[in-house]
């Protein structure tokens, strides 16, 4: 008798633990089913990330790949139910994307619908943020964050000649294209983008604070000018680490915008150059009447000579960036470049025949800080078949 008790709590434990097997199953299965759509059918060939990548207050972001040629993309799937009253919003996103083609710009490639979500077909830019390349560079100068300005500055002015106002320029929103020592920079997110000549006065107060122009916090009719005191404050970060503006109180931020009082100081600007200094300050002018404008920063010796100067300030900079900008860990977490990475390398295995099959069968994956989680479904079917974990080696 005593015997059968514990047998009878053996069969009660294996009841306990299928059924919580069972219930995660189910839930994953569901996790993975919402992103498959009959739509994306259509569109890829499986979704290669069902956590978000970039979750934004009214979308998320999940990275696909197309059935026909394998390229990847970054799909922004949006709901409709959070789309009721902002119809607006998204239709001028969705006129400004496509509108716009530059080298510099990420690409809207297509648009799908289905009857609860809308699916902005991206560029997919692997190459990680801004920020995070200057840290990990071994050497940085004042001619690189030229080259970068140069090339952020070169897409600004086509939009402006396009009669578009980007409304939100920062460094979060610029990416590189590719993991590549030499990738170029991309402009990205243009929720906030406006269309000049539309009919209405630009006067709503949007961006980012600490980028944004004096006049906007006025309240006064503005024009394309605050995208380049944008560029003045981005150019300003890039060659000392932190910004020209800073208050915990914002009241006490936006009095310094709008008295545009930002300071050189020692030691941190003691190594730039005057060149530098003077564009920066051709920018970031109060006035947006003699601010000056993307043509005109595209002609400044600090761009098109030859003043700015090799010197490494490496150290400084990024001692001051990480200080001021460190991100938040579930931000480093969901990161398409390592994603990406890992699902190169399982794909290599399996044509090396070292895991054959497991990679086709690969249908979902969540990048986490210390390695990536891959559920795998049948190629043909979507039944699960198990669950893998690799590390970052």
């Amino acid at each position: 008798a005593e015997g059968g008790g514990w047998e009878r709590v053996f069969v009660l434990v294996q009841f306990v633990a299928f059924l919580f097997v069972a219930i995660c199953t189910n839930c994953l299965w569901k996790q993975a089913a919402r992103l498959y759509h009959p739509v994306n059918d259509l569109l890829v060939t499986h979704v290669t990330f069902c956590v978000c990548v970039d979750r934004g207050a009214f979308s998320e972001v999940v990275l696909a790949q197309e059935k026909l040629t394998g390229r990847m993309f970054a799909v922004k799937c949006i709901p409709k139910k959070a789309l009721k009253g902002k119809e607006s919003s998204i239709e001028n996103e969705i006129a400004v994307l496509r509108k716009i083609k530059h080298e510099n710009i990420v690409a809207l490639e297509d648009i799908h619908e289905s009857p609860d979500h809308l699916y902005l077909i991206m560029q997919l830019v692997s190459g990680g943020e801004l920020f995070d390349r200057i840290v990990e560079k071994g050497f940085y100068t004042e001619k690189d964050a030229s080259t970068l300005i140069r090339q952020v500055l070169d897409a600004v002015n086509y939009l402006h000649k396009m009669g578009i106002v980007h409304r939100d320029l920062k460094p979060e929103n610029l990416l590189y294209f590719n993991p590549q020592d030499e990738s170029k920079i991309m402009i990205s997110d243009f929720g906030l983008s406006k269309m000049e000549g539309s009919g209405d006065v630009m006067s709503t107060a949007c961006g980012t604070p600490g980028y944004v122009a004096p006049e906007v916090l006025a309240q006064k009719p503005y024009s394309k000018a605050v995208d380049c005191w944008s560029i003045g404050v981005i150019a300003y970060i890039l060659l000392c680490g932190y910004p020209p503006f800073y208050d915990e109180n914002d009241s006490k931020l936006f009095e310094q915008i709008l008295k545009a009082d930002y300071e050189f100081d020692t030691p941190y600007w003691d190594d730039i150059s005057d060149s530098a200094k003077d564009f920066i300050g051709s920018l970031m002018e109060k006035d947006p009447a003699k601010r000056f404008t993307c043509d005109q920063a595209l002609r400044h010796p600090w761009i098109a000579g030859d003043t700015a100067l090799c010197k490494n300030i490496h150290e400084s900079v990024s001692r001051q960036i990480k200080k001021n900008f460190a991100k938040s860990k579930w931000r480093q977490a969901f990161n398409a470049t390592a994603v990406v990475r890992h699902m190169r390398r399982l794909q290599l295995g399996s044509s090396m025949g070292s895991t054959r099959g497991w990679a086709k069968a690969c249908r979902v994956c969540c990048c986490t800080a210390r390695g990536v989680w891959f559920l795998f479904f049948s190629p043909n079917h979507f039944d699960f078949i198990g669950l893998g974990y690799s590390d970052g080696g």
